[in-house]
C-alpha cells in the first residue's frame, strides 16, 4: 500500500504567518505541521511515502529531507500546475497499481490509520473516507451514510439549508487502484466537489470512517493558535510534541520554550509556545500565545491570547491582546494592539 500526503497548496488563509514559511513547516508546539502528518503514516506501518509540493517546494525538501535518519524513504513530487486533490492523486500515483493511503497537508490529527485501514478492508469499500463530526459543516465536505456507514451523499461546503448531518471529511483516505481509471489524466479534477459525489451516485462501495480522537483543520490564525494550546493541554494523543520547560524559572510546566530561548528575571510564560531564539526581557507575561523564532518581548510587556510571527519586536510595556503579527513585525513601547 502507498502513503501520500497532498501538500501542495499556498494556504492563503494562514496569512500572515506563512508569507515566507510553507505551509506545511508552519510549526506547532515548535514541531513543523508537516512532521505530525509523517509521524502518523509512520505509526501506521508505512515507511515509504510521497509528499506532493507545489508552492516552496524547495524549502520543503531541504528541511524534511529524505527520511534517512527517521529509518523513511520519503519521495517528492512537484506538481507545475495546479490539478486539483485527484489529478493530483492520480499524477502521483503513475501506473502504480497498490492501493493508497492519502492525508491532506492541512490538518492537525492523531487518527489511527492502522484501524482505517482495517476497516476499510472489512467493508470491501473502493474507498474509505475519515469523518469527523463538527459544530458547522458549511465550510467543510459534508457526509450522509447509512447506518452501515456507506456513504449515501456528499456536498462540498453545503449552503446552511443543505446542512442534513454534522459529519464532514476529515481530509485523509483509502483508495483502491481502480479509481485511477475514473479520474481524467490531465485535467484539473476534484476529489470532493467531481469524483466521490460520482462514486456515490454510481453506487460504488464508499465508506465513512469516523474518528472521535483528536483533528484540526488549520485553515485559519484563529484554528492555528487554537491547535497549539490544545496540544499543550494534551488533546493531541500517542504523538511527539516539542521539549516542555523544564526547571526555567518563570515558565509553567504546560509552557514549550526551546533552549536557545533567554528568558530574563521576573518574566512570566503561561500555557505558551516559544520557537528558538526567542527574548524576553524583565517582568513580561507572555499567555496562551505563540511566539515563533526569533521574537523579542520588551520590559514589562504583556501578550495575551496572541501569535506573533518570526522575528517581531514588542517593545516595553506594550500589551498585545488576541492579535497576530506577521514576520518582523514591530510595536513601538506602551503601545496596545
Amino acid at each position: 500500500m502507498q502513503a501520500m500526503i497532498l501538500a501542495g497548496g499556498d494556504a492563503v488563509r494562514l496569512r500572515p504567518l506563512n508569507v515566507h514559511t510553507p505551509n506545511p513547516l508552519v510549526a506547532i508546539a515548535n514541531r513543523p505541521l508537516l512532521k505530525y502528518q509523517i509521524e502518523i503514516l509512520k505509526r501506521a506501518g508505512f515507511r515509504e511515502m510521497t509528499l506532493v509540493l507545489g508552492y516552496q517546494p524547495t524549502r520543503i525538501e531541504d528541511h524534511i529531507g529524505d527520511g534517512r535518519e527517521e529509518q523513511l524513504r520519503i519521495h517528492y513530487q512537484v506538481q507545475s500546475t495546479t490539478q486539483g486533490t485527484a489529478g493530483a492523486f492520480r499524477s502521483a500515483m503513475g501506473a502504480n497499481p497498490d492501493a493508497a493511503v492519502v492525508l491532506y497537508g492541512d490538518i492537525l490529527t492523531d487518527l489511527r490509520l492502522d484501524q482505517m485501514i482495517a476497516f476499510h478492508r472489512q467493508q470491501q469499500a473502493l474507498v474509505t473516507i475519515a469523518t469527523v463530526a463538527v459544530e458547522n459543516p458549511t465550510n467543510y465536505g459534508m457526509i450522509e451514510t447509512d447506518d452501515d456507514g456507506r456513504m449515501t451523499r456528499f456536498v462540498e461546503k453545503p449552503k446552511p439549508e443543505e446542512v442534513t448531518f454534522n459529519t464532514i471529511n476529515a481530509g485523509a483516505y483509502v483508495i483502491e487502484p481502480e479509481v485511477l481509471k475514473l479520474i481524467p489524466a490531465g485535467e484539473k479534477y476534484s476529489f470532493e466537489e467531481e469524483l466521490f459525489p460520482r462514486l456515490i451516485t454510481a453506487g460504488h462501495p464508499v465508506y465513512s470512517y469516523g474518528w472521535s480522537g483528536y483533528w484540526t483543520h488549520l485553515g485559519s490564525v484563529a484554528n492555528y493558535l487554537d491547535a497549539n494550546l490544545d496540544l499543550l493541554a494534551g488533546r493531541l494523543s500517542g504523538l511527539t510534541l516539542g521539549t516542555r520547560a523544564t526547571g526555567l524559572e518563570g515558565v509553567d510546566e504546560r509552557s514549550i520554550v526551546e533552549p536557545s530561548c533567554t528568558i530574563k528575571p521576573g518574566a512570566r510564560i503561561v500555557n505558551s509556545v516559544l520557537g528558538p531564539n526567542c527574548f524576553v526581557e524583565e517582568r513580561a507575561v507572555i499567555e496562551n500565545s505563540v511566539l515563533l523564532s526569533g521574537v523579542r518581548i520588551g520590559k514589562a510587556a504583556e501578550i495575551h491570547h496572541s501569535v506573533l510571527g518570526k522575528s517581531s519586536i514588542i517593545g516595553r510595556q506594550a500589551r498585545v491582546e488576541e492579535a497576530v503579527f506577521g514576520d518582523k513585525s514591530s510595536l513601538a513601547d506602551y503601545s496596545i494592539s
